[in-house]
């Protein structure tokens, strides 16, 4: 074959090879701009399953479960959801031996959670039961300016006695709060979540959604108002309690979980899961991209944020998730016999112990030892820690409730400050604590066994 024969096949299959090149970047550059433009179209992130073949459509979203805190009902105006906040004083019992002063919404603290979906036209009628002037901000949600709730600059504040409507349309989706724009009453208590459910469930499908908020007090010994002004903290609850109170979180074995976390205090914490790796999914702003996702078993939910994470719930067991911060895994020391304060070092066993029974006889539930101290413990410096503070409740009122069934007995005694447990069980213990919760039943008490 000649030269200049072999150079016209060569110039035809490259010329070719160009065509069908130039056709799929085309191809290519309109599919991108096509989906580009639906980005623009949405004010939300995309998440890349969502987009998928396999997406969510076809799991419809689960309730938001909020342990310890009630869903906020509402009424429908045509196609507006209505939903009523009354601000008022309430009485919180936060652990078998405290209950405070706080204030909050329709009787809760904190207040109802209020779930909604992407899209829907929302009345919210503030009503002032307080003895000052509130206001009612929609943290992360992006509303008209007439409604963000900051007094003197977006509206007049609600004076006792009074109501203010907010109304707009939640385009969002995600995790977000409601809270009074003033910061003390903020610490007292003037807090809620709003949840706002995509209109595309999100992929992976979540089967058990749980929201906890983070709140802390500092309450003077004797009294049960919390001081607002203080920087320092010494009670720290999940959604209004202290452990042992706070409910535990139920999830099947297998099962995916999401768990949602709000803060509103003075303090970050880093909320910890034992037994499982999670992965950070979204945040206050709403749902995060998947390239962002990575795993952890740690999260730091810093002020003011939320912070959502979700794993698989592969080993069986009832696991704690807690705040790290040593002091925010405790209750407190200073308060709970009347003024007196029980110090954790220079002092003797014998003398811990008796200020520890006073307090279980006054709720009554029994305190002795229930791990076990060395003969010389009170001649080794520093103790008695955390030895004299191990106080069973397991059967004290407000403590025992269907999702501790089954618990080992003691189970609470190591049990306080800002934890609670992530129960992950095979099926027929599963629907066994379901029955029991869809039947208001308390399990019946276990039977104690003290350390020799």
């Amino acid at each position: 074959m000649s030269s200049s024969r072999r150079n016209f096949f060569q110039d035809v299959t490259i010329f070719t090879a160009g065509l069908l090149g130039l056709s799929g970047r085309v191809k290519a550059a309109t599919t991108q701009a096509s989906t580009m433009s639906d980005e623009k179209q949405s004010p939300h992130h995309r998440h890349p399953s969502e987009t998928s073949k396999d997406a969510s459509h076809a799991h419809p979203h689960v309730p938001v479960v909020t342990p310890d805190v009630p869903d906020l009902p509402f009424t429908l105006d045509g196609a507006t959801k209505v939903f009523r906040l009354r601000a008022e004083p309430v009485k919180r019992k936060i652990a078998p031996f405290k209950t405070i002063d706080a204030w909050g919404y329709n009787g809760s603290c904190p207040g109802p959670t209020i779930q909604v979906n992407q899209g829907d036209r929302v009345r919210i009628i503030v009503e002032n039961a307080l003895p000052e002037s509130t206001s009612m901000h929609w943290h992360g949600l992006e509303v008209p300016i007439e409604q963000d709730g900051v007094p003197f600059i977006s509206q007049k504040p609600i004076a006792p006695g009074t109501s203010y409507t907010y109304e707009f349309t939640v385009h969002q989706e995600g995790t977000f709060f409601y809270h009074a724009h003033s910061a003390m009453q903020e610490m007292i208590g003037l807090l809620g979540l709003f949840i706002a459910h995509p209109q595309s469930s999100y992929a992976p499908h979540a089967d058990h959604d749980y929201a906890i908020v983070l709140q802390e007090w500092a309450i003077l010994p004797s009294n049960t108002v919390p001081n607002t002004a203080s920087m320092e903290f010494n009670w720290l609850t999940f959604n209004g309690l202290s452990a042992p109170s706070t409910t535990p979180l139920i999830a099947r074995l297998g099962s995916r979980v999401r768990l949602r976390f709000v803060n509103l205090g003075m303090d970050h914490h880093p909320i910890h899961l034992h037994g499982h790796q999670f992965v950070i999914t979204g945040t206050e702003g709403g749902r995060a991209p998947e390239s962002t996702w990575y795993p952890t078993n740690t999260v730091l939910v810093g002020v003011a944020q939320a912070k959502v994470v979700e794993f698989e719930a592969k080993y069986p067991g009832d696991w704690m998730i807690h705040c790290h911060l040593p002091h925010h895994m405790m209750n407190s020391m200073m308060d709970l016999l009347g003024g007196r304060q029980i110090q954790t070092a220079n002092t003797t066993d014998a003398k811990a112990l008796s200020q520890m029974e006073t307090l279980a006889r006054n709720i009554g539930v029994e305190h002795v030892h229930h791990s076990p101290i060395a003969e010389n413990a009170n001649s080794v410096p520093g103790f008695p820690q955390d030895a004299f503070m191990e106080m069973a409740m397991d059967n004290a009122e407000g403590v025992a409730k269907p999702e501790t069934h089954g618990l080992p007995a003691n189970w609470s005694a190591g049990m306080m400050g800002m934890m609670t447990m992530v129960r992950v069980l095979p099926d027929k213990q599963f629907e066994e604590i379901q029955s029991l919760i869809r039947n208001h039943q308390t399990p019946k008490p276990e039977e104690h066994h003290h350390a020799s």
